[in-house]
């Protein structure tokens, strides 16, 4: 016998909107299989009740064997044999419709029984498992039980959290998956053994039918029995076979089922293992639930639950009931971070290439949380287009966790690397007046750029507040964070001025300022550190880069967060494979007399060159400040805003002293 399409016991507990698809397939073909056993008992009742038009019976029975082929079943695999089948008893009632005259008693036992225990017991267990189920409506009991259990738990509060009330929750989530799992797995069962009894039990009664035509007519006997031996034979044989495929099919889903309801109470639990949940980075598809914050008002929001896949480079929707899913965010370029949001656990955040804030989604666990951040990281890597993406992106996360250990030289990493800014005319020396370069220096180790152990700070080095009370002195608060006009006055008089939107990744101490590979080892140390201990948080600024100083400040309140001269700016560099990663190193003298060195890593918004040679440009601003005619002459080849009061920068320059390449240095593995 053909193969007998059938429904996976092992998805039942996911119930994801696949497998609703498929179970609607099912329960379409067990309402057609329904219709047709209703009118084929129909004619065989007309044949058992009206004797005296046996004829006109036994032709519309014929009829209706016939039309079998004619269903439009949704599962239809497999019954070409049984249509054969039909087919061929179809004529043997044409031919015998004149012979029957007394078959009552027999074709009660033979004929009719076999049809009403299958209608009665098969498909009426079907269809009261299907009411308990709960697919006529979503407001059934079951699964309304579910939905408020999954709601109450996910409005568990993040902070000062009941473990009472958490353990009571998560146990109410647990019976109703439980019970709703229990219920699938026994309808699933039904629907999958409905196929093969469908098969017997649309030929078992017309065996005995033709029995109890052979038996009770000699005539019958003499014209059919010869022909019909062989035929009848092979007919019992096969609904034998498909009989021990049934027992076979129902032993197997008895034991897999058994498998399934026997697992760790943790498989119904979210969040079961909160301390080490075993979790998977290097994924590049992810499924599953999430809750979708929805904006219904200015300050009013919802959250819906839906199912989320990702598809190449998008973020997929599919809600219930639908055939297939809708974009909701493409995911090339684009970032993802955990955020704090409405007092919800597990929330994180997908923002656009441009900066632009998207959708927040909220996780049920720590380990799908942190998961879908992974994946959705991978994604807008565009690892999926490699020929081999799990490798990649193996490989990636093992270059991050390898990051931490520090490399013996940097000479490794690249054969040459850039010198720095603020060594470039020093490395030429004058001899027999020619102008020779200098050999370049051998690399610096490791340790002698930032001493192992150095803590990363991954905020803001001061707050917003904080950092406005130092400037303002015994100045009166502003209540709504706002920085009054003259609080940096000498952004008026500033030659420059360019914003970039960045977000801040981590600062460190380092050794030295001498050459930029201090600032490729800080942001390979930063990045792996974020790697390691699953910081995804990132805090996002305003950069503001003028030709007196740097400042960050908060894009919502517009309060300066941090401000650096520009003149204590010694180093900047931005890494040469993620255009976006940018740094620089600040020297601050300190109390003792001595200096402190710091470097600053960002992400930003457009690539870090533009931000380098807006720094670069800065501190020529302040070179020549000094020089009027040379002021002007710089002036001159920088085109200017309309007002003609700030320079105006240009994406990509073509003078090649603004170009930041010469500030880099060799390549970052982080």
């Amino acid at each position: 016998m053909p193969a007998v399409d059938k429904l996976l016991l092992e998805e039942a507990l996911q119930d994801s909107p696949q497998t609703r698809s498929l179970l609607s397939v099912f329960e379409e073909d067990a309402g057609t299989l329904t219709d047709y056993t209703n009118q084929l008992l129909q004619a065989m009742q007309r044949v058992y009740g009206a004797q005296n038009e046996m004829c006109l019976a036994t032709q519309q029975l014929s009829k209706q064997l016939l039309a079998y082929e004619k269903q439009n079943f949704a599962l239809g695999k497999g019954d070409e044999e049984v249509i054969s089948t039909l087919h061929y008893f179809s004529k043997v009632v044409d031919e015998l419709n004149l012979l029957h005259t007394e078959l009552a008693k027999q074709l009660a036992d033979t004929m009719v029984l076999p049809i009403i225990q299958f209608r009665e017991k098969d498909l009426t267990e079907v269809s009261t498992l299907k009411d308990l189920f709960g697919l006529a409506s979503n407001d059934v009991c079951l699964f309304l039980e579910h939905d408020l259990s999954m709601a109450k738990y996910s409005r568990l509060p993040k902070k000062k959290e009941n473990e009472k009330v958490k353990t009571e929750v998560g146990k109410e989530v647990a019976a109703a998956r439980r019970k709703q799992h229990l219920s699938s797995l026994q309808y699933y069962c039904a629907l999958n053994a409905l196929q093969y009894r469908k098969q017997m039990a649309m030929m078992e009664p017309m065996i005995g039918f033709a029995h109890g035509q052979i038996n009770f007519f000699k005539k019958g006997a003499e014209m059919f029995s010869k022909r019909m031996d062989s035929f009848l034979s092979s007919v019992a044989d096969m609904v034998q076979s498909i009989q021990v495929e049934l027992e076979a099919e129902a032993e197997k889903m008895r034991v897999s089922q058994q498998e399934l309801l026997s697992v760790d109470e943790s498989v119904y639990t979210p969040d079961s293992d909160v301390a080490a949940p075993q979790i998977n980075r290097n994924l590049i598809q992810k499924a599953g639930y999430l809750n979708l914050r929805n904006k219904t008002g200015l300050v009013t929001t919802t959250w819906e639950r839906l199912y989320f896949f990702t598809q190449g480079g998008n973020l997929m929707c599919q809600p219930r009931g639908a055939v297939a899913g809708g974009l909701i965010q493409d995911l090339d370029n684009c970032s993802v971070m955990a955020v704090d949001c409405e007092d919800r656990r597990y929330c994180f955040q997908i923002t656009t290439p441009n900066g632009k804030s998207g959708i927040i989604l909220q996780a049920e666990s720590r380990k799908e949380n942190e998961e879908w951040i992974c994946a959705i990281n991978n994604i807008s890597r565009q690892i999926y287009l490699t020929d081999n993406p799990e490798a990649v992106a193996i490989k990636l996360n093992q270059t991050a966790l390898q990051a931490v250990t520090p490399i013996t030289s940097f000479g490794k990493k690249q054969e040459s690397s850039c010198p720095s800014q603020n060594l470039k005319n020093s490395e030429m020396e004058n001899e027999n007046d020619k102008i020779v370069p200098k050999a370049t220096a051998s690399l610096p180790e490791a340790e002698e750029l930032i001493a192992p152990g150095t803590p990363i700070q991954f905020d803001i080095v001061l707050p917003a507040t904080e950092f406005l009370d130092q400037n303002r002195g015994s100045r009166r608060t502003n209540p709504f964070g706002e920085t009054e006009d003259e609080s940096f006055p000498e952004a008026e008089d500033s030659l420059l001025q360019q914003m970039f939107i960045v977000r801040f990744l981590g600062s460190m101490a380092v050794k030295t300022d001498s050459t930029t590979e201090v600032i490729y080892e800080a942001m390979r140390q930063v990045l792996a550190a974020r790697a390691i201990h699953n910081i995804f948080r990132m805090t996002e600024s305003h950069l503001m880069v003028t030709s007196q100083s740097l400042r960050l400040i908060d894009p919502q309140t517009q309060v300066s967060r941090a401000n650096f001269e520009l003149t204590s700016v010694t180093q900047f560099a931005a890494h040469q494979e993620n255009k976006r990663l940018v740094g620089f190193v600040i020297r601050v003298p300190e109390s003792t007399g001595e200096e402190s060195l710091s470097t600053y890593i960002f992400e930003s918004n457009s690539e870090g060159e533009k931000i380098c040679y807006a720094i670069n440009l800065g501190k020529e601003i302040i070179e020549v400040q000094k020089d009027p005619e040379a002021l002007a002459q710089l002036m001159l080849s920088i085109p200017l805003t309309n007002d003609g009061k700030y320079v105006l920068l240009n994406d990509q320059p073509d003078d090649n002293d603004g170009n930041p390449n010469e500030h880099r240095g060799a390549e970052s593995e982080a």
